[in-house]
């Protein structure tokens, strides 16, 4: 037997080496400057410590600081850091589990006094004084009665308990960091001096072991670390500004809505956020309408039996609610509106001339969340989607798919939104039909990412997320861009050959026999309260004048101007503006200033004079300048300027094939 291996490097050259090889041997071989660089290796594209040796034949590459695969790293080992460092500080607290998470990392302690933001910079500093030691990280296998009795003898019973939960066949990884140990995975980088300086702890919370209400309470603190200083200031201005951005503050500020403990979960919508809500809805209704689909409504409760066809009952009953009649009939409020779409398509006999058929539904669905996990418009139990649902035939597919990203990009960018990434969610482990149909419907939803990405010229990433797809069927995941540099999972075009076979589902070709439809899933918004918040922070509160709750407020400098500001609110109202007059007996500074934290777009502000020329001046959110022109100018370019983008551009589709 053969004790040489093979690897290919990424320049596509291969070199063979003796088994047993380390990566750290092969990043010496190659040069002294990457070997001074490296801190782990890719092995077939899957992080490993440069110290593990390589017995196999594979693809190799040397991770450097740099590379953005480090970065976990630096967040995983400045983890394993902030628990040294505690129990430096406080000998006899337990460390549990400290995973990385978007963005950062947490730790999560058991001690009888809860961590409070007053340890944060003691612990920094301390974290600092290990991280200047620079002690390796090695990495020991042990048999799990010796890990269990190492750390029984320590008072750890957490991780006593994570040893038992480590399957059977699994190695139990121990790594120590100097005097050190922890109960890990990996990888690891070389030392502790490789987390760097670009690090910072950022609050403290409590959080159940294993996320489970009935178990004890931990102490959770949550921290951020980055390959640089640069790339951390930017991160923490980013927070800043989101901080002020939050939907939730804003919300308050511009009177939209409240949550309140007897309804968790679930919005009460002001008559201001009300009106936003509706906009929004009023938008997606012109574009739906643009692209052939019909609106229906699906019932909001149905039996159970309806779920259990779909296969809802089976994968997610966990996060239905379910009530039981006198008549002991079991019903679920809706989760999503499929199912209720099938049935409609079923009723009445189809074609495959009338293929395609477009369904569309401002559906309000309802879905257990934890308490926990709530957070305001983001994370909600009760929202409305921007549900539709194509029945097509396979030849039809791939056109109807490039037709709803076309309907998706051109949403978002009416919105601001111009860094897209689509991504193709590929077959999950659990999942439901044949091999068979999974490897049809990912090969075409392949060749229209593929095509996105050419007709795009590279302005729209794309990419592909192995494993995520749904239980029925493959995936595209849209991720937009915010303003401060923040990504947002929205829409979905979801391929289910699924849902109509078990509904028995069909319509008749053109040799008069039964063939099953293929259902595209699509939503745009997603949820549309998600949305909403994503809209309020992206926007600050400072919506464009066609989307604004509130788009004009007409303000008095004088009780004089009263009946003038009456017939100047009339009037933009009646050319379709959303106005409100202020004829309150306040100064005109403290109006100005009410209504700008209210986010109003515009404030028409007239007096004596105003109401003898008949003009107003305009000031405009954000600016202290002041525009004065005639209310039929005013009139005119306000109406003008609240025109939806959409509504603009059939404007100018229809006057352009007048003019030819």
């Amino acid at each position: 037997m053969s004790s040489q291996i093979t690897l290919k490097f990424p320049d596509g050259s291969e070199r063979q080496f003796e088994a047993g090889v380390t990566a750290a041997e092969i990043a010496a071989g190659i040069s002294n400057s990457l070997a001074k660089k490296a801190v782990a290796a890719a092995l077939d594209g899957q992080l490993c410590d440069l110290a593990e040796p390589i017995t196999a034949d594979g693809a190799i590459e040397i991770v450097t600081r740099t590379d953005e695969r480090a970065l976990e790293l630096i967040r995983h080992d400045c983890a394993h850091v902030l628990a040294e460092a505690v129990q430096e500080l406080w000998p006899g607290t337990q460390v549990t589990i400290g995973p990385v998470i978007e963005n950062g990392f947490y730790y999560d302690f058991a001690r009888d006094e809860p961590f409070t933001p007053e340890d944060l910079p003691v612990i920094e500093k301390k974290m600092k004084q290990i991280i200047a030691r620079n002690a390796p990280f090695t990495k020991e296998v042990w048999g799990r009665d010796e890990a269990k009795a190492y750390f029984a003898g320590k008072g750890e019973h957490y991780k006593v308990e994570l040893v038992d939960a480590i399957p059977e066949d699994d190695e139990i990884r121990i790594y120590r960091q100097g005097e050190w140990t922890d109960l890990c995975r990996g990888p690891h980088m070389r030392s502790t001096g490789d987390v760097g300086s670009a690090f910072k702890l950022m609050s403290v919370a409590g959080a159940y072991w294993r996320g489970d209400s009935d178990n004890a309470m931990l102490s959770r603190i949550y921290g951020t670390a980055w390959a640089d200083d640069k790339q951390l200031k930017a991160y923490m201005r980013m927070r800043e500004e989101a901080e002020k951005r939050d939907h939730r503050k804003l919300g308050r500020e511009m009177d939209l809505f409240h949550f309140q403990e007897e309804g968790p979960g679930v919005v009460f919508w002001h008559a201001r956020g009300w009106r936003l809500f509706q906009n929004l809805v009023s938008y997606m209704r012109r574009r739906i309408a643009e692209h052939g689909y019909e609106e229906v409504n699906a019932p909001q409760i149905l039996d159970r039996a309806m779920w259990e066809t779909s296969g809802h009952w089976g994968w997610y009953r966990e996060n239905m609610f379910i009530t039981e009649t006198e008549d002991e009939r079991v019903f679920a409020i809706k989760p999503m509106n499929c199912p209720g779409h099938v049935q409609i398509f079923k009723h009445g006999l189809k074609s495959y001339r009338d293929l395609p058929v477009k369904l569309a539904e401002f559906g309000a669905v309802h879905r257990y969340e934890p308490s926990g996990a709530l957070h305001g418009l983001m994370r909600v139990r009760g929202f409305t989607q921007d549900d539709a649902h194509v029945f097509c035939t396979e030849e039809q597919l791939r056109d109807e798919c490039i037709r709803i990203n076309d309907l998706v990009l051109t949403t978002y960018a009416d919105f601001g939104f111009d860094e897209i990434t689509v991504k193709l969610a590929t077959r999950p482990e659990k999942r439901v039909g044949t091999d068979a149909m999974w490897d049809h419907a990912e090969a075409v939803l392949q060749d229209v990412l593929d095509t996105i990405e050419a007709q795009s010229g590279g302005r729209i990433k794309t990419g592909v997320n192995p494993g995520e797809g749904t239980f029925y069927g493959p995936k595209f995941e849209y991720v937009l861009r915010d303003a401060i540099g923040r990504d947002w999972q929205c829409g979905t075009t979801q391929v289910d050959f699924n849902l109509p076979e078990r509904f028995g589902a069909f319509y008749i070709d053109n040799q008069s026999d039964k063939i099953q439809p293929v259902m595209i899933h699509r939503a745009i918004c997603g949820s549309m309260e998600r949305f909403l918040g994503i809209l309020i922070e992206n926007y600050a509160g400072h919506f464009p004048l066609w989307m604004a709750p509130m788009q004009v407020v007409v303000a008095t400098i004088t009780s004089e101007a009263n009946e003038y500001a009456q017939q100047v609110t009339a009037r933009l109202k009646a050319a379709g503006l959303t106005v409100e007059c202020d004829e309150r007996n306040e100064k005109i500074n403290y109006k100005v200033r009410e209504h700008s934290l209210a986010r109003v777009p515009v404030i028409a502000v007239v007096g004596a004079r105003e109401a003898e020329e008949g003009s107003v001046n305009l000031r405009r959110l954000g600016s202290r300048e002041q525009t004065s022109m005639s209310l039929e100018d005013a009139i005119a370019a306000l109406t003008e300027e609240a025109v939806p983008p959409d509504v603009r551009r059939a404007r100018e589709s229809e006057a352009l094939a007048k003019a030819s």
